[in-house]
């Protein structure tokens, strides 16, 4: 059996918006399993002076636009304008990396995203926080504790440097079998590159 599918993702990334809420189905259409893999994505984009949409008013306006246009096509709920960006963008993904290592990562994720897309609660801040943690079935008071633990800061300081050493440079990515794949439009890509490998027909 080979490796599952490595889903790179940042909470705070908006497009990820599009990939989180859609990858379990097709995951599961094509029978691929997937490894949630949360990482701070802002971490390598400041490392390269490659904020996206910093300063762009017209690329900001199109992103929104374009995320509003895919949204409908796949049937998701969105109501725009979300805050954004994030101002505790950290917390969020230091959740997100406990729920990864405890197994109710997509859960969280999902929840979170869905307040923040639809709700207009920032991820990573109350009460979309807590309320996450609690839809994911887990006591938001032990999680927020834990996630606040210089374990947890290492935990996601060690895949943000993982996902740089591996040739990732935004959120969401997805990995099969060395192969990278960027951004929510390649996650059926990815998926079947994954279908053909548990094959046995690479490529």
């Amino acid at each position: 059996m080979t490796a599952p599918i490595d889903f790179w993702f940042s909470i705070g990334s908006p497009y990820t918006f599009l990939a989180v809420m859609r990858l379990t189905e097709v995951a599961e259409r094509a029978d691929v399993e997937v490894r949630w893999r949360p990482f701070d994505a802002r971490a390598i984009q400041l490392d390269a002076h490659d904020v996206p949409f910093a300063d762009r008013p017209l690329k900001a306006a199109y992103m929104w636009r374009d995320i509003e246009r895919r949204a409908a096509r796949f049937g998701l709920p969105l109501r725009l304008p979300i805050p954004y960006p994030l101002t505790e963008l950290e917390q969020a993904n230091r959740v997100a990396v406990l729920a990864a290592d405890e197994g109710w990562c997509p859960a969280y994720a999902i929840a979170t995203y869905r307040r923040w897309f639809v709700d207009r609660d920032p991820a990573g801040s109350e009460p979309n926080l807590s309320t996450s943690i609690r839809e994911a079935g887990q006591d938001p008071a032990r999680v927020l504790k834990q996630a606040s633990s210089r374990a947890v800061a290492d935990a996601l300081d060690a895949a943000t440097s993982e996902a740089k050493e591996i040739g990732i440079f935004g959120s969401p990515s997805f990995v099969s079998d060395g192969e990278l794949f960027w951004g929510h439009d390649r996650l059926e890509d990815a998926v079947e590159w994954q279908h053909n490998l548990d094959l046995g027909n690479p490529g």
